[in-house]
């Protein structure tokens, strides 16, 4: 996000880093509540114990995956039916992973280990968008803003799974768009150049159009390799035409 907090830029950065931390998981907090909370209720009505309803958001911490494994589990799929389900819905994560990875080199293989469990789409967007707006890398932030976001989770999956038998239904609240207004939200401040948002935009209709054709789960991961790999192309050739162009004008300059 481009607030102060965020970047480590203004009044923010006078802040302590775990303070730092706690404000930039503030947004993904307000979208984690309601939609954990969702996914307690569906877990329950779909005969999944409390307790492991809340083991499950502090093990696997996946909020697609989670609710596809609720889902599935509802059903009476197979073992290996749920464990692919969810590795194919959390693919996504090895992409996240290459992109942010250079940003935490300098962290020790337990430290990025221990990241990539906590990394989320939310607090993936949410610290990429800090590095790329200079923010210098410091692990208290860092994990403080993981951990409070993941124990919200924890929490809104608590409160649906114990207190879930009230309501009925979740869909008349309005829980199951908080998800995506969050990712909207963490999506456009990410868009900082024409060809950030022509890609974005790229994406979202490939996904669509994939999702029409069939495709199902595949079709997020498939649409973001297709479209990211046609905006670094682009990149890649303006960059060649750029450098070209200052080549020519230090040679006209040296005749």
């Amino acid at each position: 996000m481009s607030c102060p907090a965020a970047t480590g830029k203004g009044a923010g950065a006078a802040a302590s880093p775990f303070w730092d931390g706690v404000r930039r998981a503030l947004p993904i907090v307000l979208g984690y509540v309601p939609v954990a909370f969702a996914f307690g209720v569906l877990a329950v009505k779909n005969h999944i114990p409390p307790s492991l309803a809340i083991a499950m958001s502090m093990l696997i911490f996946a909020g697609s995956g989670q609710f596809v494994l609720a889902g599935l589990w509802g059903a009476g799929a197979g073992a290996l039916s749920v464990i692919v389900a969810v590795f194919v819905v959390n693919l996504r994560h090895l992409l996240m992973s290459a992109a942010i990875a250079p940003h935490l080199s300098s962290l020790p293989r337990w430290q990025r280990g221990l990241f990539g469990f906590e990394m989320t789409d939310e607090t993936f967007g949410v610290h990429i968008t800090a590095f790329q707006h200079g923010w210098k890398l410091a692990t208290t932030t860092l994990f403080t803003c993981n951990v409070t976001a993941q124990l919200s989770w924890i929490a809104g999956t608590a409160l649906g799974a114990f207190c879930g038998g009230l309501i009925t239904d979740v869909k008349p609240l309005g829980l199951d768009y908080a998800l995506t207004a969050m990712f909207l939200a963490l999506v456009v401040p990410q868009c900082s150049s024409r060809l950030h948002l022509l890609t974005g935009i790229f994406a979202a209709v490939l996904s669509l159009g994939f999702k029409m054709a069939g495709m199902g789960q595949w079709n997020v991961v498939a649409a973001t390799i297709v479209a990211a790999t046609a905006g670094t192309a682009l990149f890649l050739r303006q960059e060649r035409r750029e450098g070209r162009g200052q080549d020519g004008n230090a040679g006209g300059a040296a005749v």
